[in-house]
């Protein structure tokens, strides 16, 4: 008797034994309450009672289905009931093979007369001794057919201390290697082709030691299978990948030509077809030991593995977000041969179906198999078979780098039964950019749940999405422009200064509170907030963006919106942004083909000139006017003591309409050409390969004011100073410069951490607080804002739920950037822009 049993970490275990033989307590000892799915629990949550005999259909129905949804989630799972029959056995066998798992039987064949006296000891049920007699030959009927059922691991406890004395352990599936962090070089299809092989681990790195290629130091070689045929030296390449893998410096899968030669090897008949003849002529010269070796090496092999915390997979076809880190014979298939439609192409070879373009799990998948002239990627996944044999070239994806290396085939050394396809031209469509062309309504619909770098977990309700869906559907620019949305911005903390509402001292004390030592106060301009995504020319247009035939970039609003009306002057307004840039040595300077900005466009009339008409100026002129009349009337009546009380607070209502029509006017003015205009950069959001929320803020400012110095007639270099949250003089300096700046008519400062991402007590912070200017606020909350009576109640507005939709808005914008600079499908990108629109439609007071 074995005191250990070892069964796969996933998989589904079916407990079988008649009653009374100690199922439950047996679970109980050996898993996790959440493991074990018991079918009497599953009979009481139906009927309120284990022993209702007529709710058993029910209760496996809910046993089932419990156990489905686990073994979906990857989860090891107990199934536990008498199954003393194979009808019983059946749904969970086919269910393990529905979810790739491996089905595991545990039997307590314990003695009848143990079960009798379990049984009658029993207070919660009342079993005859028929019952555990019938159960016990039902068992032993089919015990030895528990293998041929489908079980592959069995253990068969045949009394009570077997069962006490047994030791249960998970063993990781063999295609796990989570802890397998890399780098790694991963490379494609060699098909014998020995002499671009070492020439390619050469090129990466590898030194040659003892017969084999030792990688650089903390790396290793993943291959990816197809081996053999076609080419001039399988043999070579057998030995040098079966070195490496030995002495732990490659792991290999198999391919379909490596599983067809060992199928040979062993004796089995195959057809002797593309190139598998040329294989076995070529191992005809060596050693019957080596032919040995190399069947064992390749029996060996596993189907596909998984590495870095689930974060790349690897397999010779591909593999299916489902299948990824599981066993099965469909497994193994798809990972030798993909997937295929059961059809057959003009050249006789089978059609394959492209499992890729419906791909949606978060792991890389890195495979080959279909011979392509260049790796293109495609959600994630990447094939990397160039046809080296055919002519092509033989290619390796670094990782986690994402780099291509490629050597060039010394010669065509097999003519392909089907031409491989011309590259792709330089003004088309990536595979990625085609398959983005069609939105999927899945990606941006629903409640959603989405992981940021910044957030976890940040939830879209289902009505917030479709409202962000209408906007995009009907308002906004090409979705392919939209890589960005900025966030809402919280206002400071009500300030007790006499007069005023905001003030920076509540800024500055909010940032020291959370640990921040240094903040930056910039200069707000009253404009309106928007995005601009320019490229140095067309071409990259098409090629970063999949954009054709809509010029070099584009502006749009916070809402994604395009910005202007006229396409002549938007094309105006972005030529002279690019001529700054190549000016100014932008380009070679951020070492980019594209950029992107967040700004601020004014004047603000530009964009809210209906919002002026109708609202602020029909205020301010009916306000006006109402009381110029009053006063007349009442300069009639006479010095009535009073009618001269009702004057002097006409005449201050008065100076108060005056004074708000005098603040809005100071951002309006009329727009007739692009001169008329001006922008304020003041984030560098984004160039090719990186975001820039790791530089600080003066970063930012100083790498912005070498552009603006270009043409300051458009570009205004925004006023901005370092604040130290230690140093009262340097606190007080900022505060005059905001009251200077606000007296005048200014509309106020922002104030951020020094660093872009700041993280305090309870995680990342504000990235900045707005602090506005008491006229400027008369806009916002209209002309008598500042009476005593008016203040004292806008003291007590709150601001958690403004700052909160700030910090979410904020993790999305940043993750959406990230996500589209390391280039992952477009889909990813919108679902973090789709979710800050969402996220603008929860109801927050907007005067905020």
């Amino acid at each position: 008797m074995r005191e250990q049993f070892t069964f796969p970490e996933l998989s589904l275990v079916v407990l079988i034994g008649a009653s009374g033989s100690g199922k439950s307590t047996f679970a109980r000892k050996h898993f996790r309450p959440t493991e074990v799915i018991s079918s009497d629990y599953c009979r009481a949550m139906v009927a309120d009672d284990e022993n209702d005999l007529a709710a058993t259909d029910d209760a496996f129905e809910i046993l089932h289905f419990i156990a489905a949804k686990r073994l979906a989630a990857g989860r090891l799972t107990v199934a536990d009931a008498t199954n003393v029959k194979p009808e019983d056995r059946k749904p969970l066998i086919e269910l393990a093979r529905r979810y790739h798992c491996l089905p595991v039987a545990i039997v307590l064949n314990v003695p009848e007369r143990v079960c009798q006296e379990r049984n009658q000891v029993r207070t919660d049920r009342r079993l005859g001794s028929h019952v555990a007699h019938r159960q016990l030959q039902n068992l032993r009927r089919s015990l030895r057919g528990l293998e041929r059922e489908g079980f592959r691991h069995v253990l068969i406890l045949s009394s009570p201390e077997e069962a006490e004395s047994i030791r249960l352990e998970r063993v990781p599936l063999y295609n796990n290697k989570r802890t397998e962090t890399g780098p790694f070089d991963i490379i494609g299809d060699i098909h014998g082709c020995h002499e671009e092989l070492t020439a390619l681990l050469s090129q990466l790195g590898y030194k040659q030691a003892q017969n084999s290629l030792v990688p650089p130091e903390g790396r290793k070689a993943i291959f990816l299978g197809d081996l053999v045929d076609r080419g001039p030296d399988s043999p070579a390449v057998l030995r040098l990948v079966m070195q490496m893998v030995e002495q732990g410096h490659a792991y290999c899968v198999p391919g379909n030509h490596d599983i067809k030669l060992l199928r040979k090897l062993r004796g089995r008949d195959v057809q002797l077809t593309h190139g598998i003849a040329e294989t076995l002529a070529q191992l005809d010269k060596e050693s019957p030991e080596f032919r040995n070796q190399v069947a064992k090496f390749l029996d060996a092999l596993v189907s596909h593995y998984v590495f870095d915390q689930g974060r790349l997979v690897v397999a010779h076809a591909g593999m299916n977000e489902e299948m990824q880190g599981r066993g099965s014979g469909k497994v193994r298939d798809f990972a030798l041969f993909g997937e295929t439609t059961g059809e057959v192409d003009d050249f006789g070879l089978p059609v394959r179906y492209n499992w890729a373009a419906d791909y949606r799990g978060p792991a890389i998948v890195v495979y080959g198999h279909t011979p392509i002239p260049e790796p293109e990627w495609l959600n994630r996944t990447i094939n990397i078979d160039t046809g080296c044999v055919f002519g092509g070239k033989l290619t390796a994806l670094r990782y986690p780098e994402k780099e291509l290396i490629s050597i060039p085939a010394a010669r065509t050394y097999y003519a392909p039964v089907r031409p491989l396809l011309t590259p792709t031209a330089a003004l088309e469509l990536t595979a990625q950019q085609a398959h983005d062309d069609l939105l999927d309504l899945e990606d941006v619909t629903g409640k959603r749940f989405i992981n940021t770098r910044l957030q976890p977990n940040i939830t879209i309700p289902e009505q917030n999405a479709m409202a962000a869906l209408e906007v995009m559907s009907r308002f906004a620019v090409n979705p392919k422009w939209l890589i960005y949305l900025p966030p809402t911005m919280s206002p400071t903390e009500t300030s007790r200064e006499p007069g005023l509402l905001e003030h920076p001292a509540e800024a500055f004390s909010y940032y020291r509170h959370e640990g921040v030592p240094t903040v930056i106060c910039e200069e707000k301009h009253m404009g309106s907030r928007a995005v601009i995504v320019l490229c140095r020319d067309e071409e990259t247009a098409l090629k970063r963006f999949g954009v054709v035939g809509e010029g070099i970039g584009v502006c749009y609003t916070r809402t994604g919106r395009r910005f202007f009306d006229s396409p002549q002057l938007e094309a105006q307004f972005l030529h002279r942004i690019w001529d700054a840039a190549n000016k100014s040595g932008w380009w070679d300077a951020l070492k980019t083909d594209w950029f992107s900005l967040d700004a601020e466009l004014m004047p603000w009339s530009a964009k809210a000139q209906e919002l002026l008409r109708r609202q602020y100026a029909a205020v301010g002129a009916s306000a006006r006017a109402a009381y110029h009349a009053a006063l007349q009337g009442l300069d009639i009546a006479g010095p009535d003591p009073e009618i001269a009380q009702l004057r002097d607070y006409l005449r201050e209502r008065s100076s108060l309409a005056e004074r708000f029509v005098t603040a809005y006017r100071r951002y309006c003015w009329p727009v007739h050409s692009l001169d008329d205009l001006k922008v304020a950069p003041f984030h560098v959001l984004a160039t090719e390969g990186r975001a820039f929320f790791d530089r600080d803020h003066v970063w930012h400012m100083e790498t912005l004011g070498l552009l603006c110095a270009v043409d300051p007639g458009l570009l205004l270099h925004t006023k901005y100073r370092k604040v130290d949250l230690v140093d009262n003089d340097s606190q007080q300096q900022a505060v005059s410069w905001w009251t200077d700046h606000t007296e005048v008519g200014g509309e106020g400062m922002v104030v951020k951490p020094l660093n872009f991402v700041q993280r305090g007590r309870r995680g990342i912070v504000q990235p900045a607080v707005k602090c506005r200017g008491r006229e400027y606020l008369r806009i916002i909350y209209g002309p008598e804002y500042t009476l005593p009576e008016h203040l004292h109640r806008l003291r007590s507005r709150g601001l958690g739920r403004k700052r909160s939709l700030a910090l979410r808005e904020f993790a999305l914008g940043v993750e959406a950037l990230e996500r589209f600079t390391r280039n992952e499908p477009l889909r990813r990108v919108h679902e973090c822009v789709f979710g800050v629109l969402a996220m603008e439609t929860e109801p927050v007071d907007p005067r905020l």
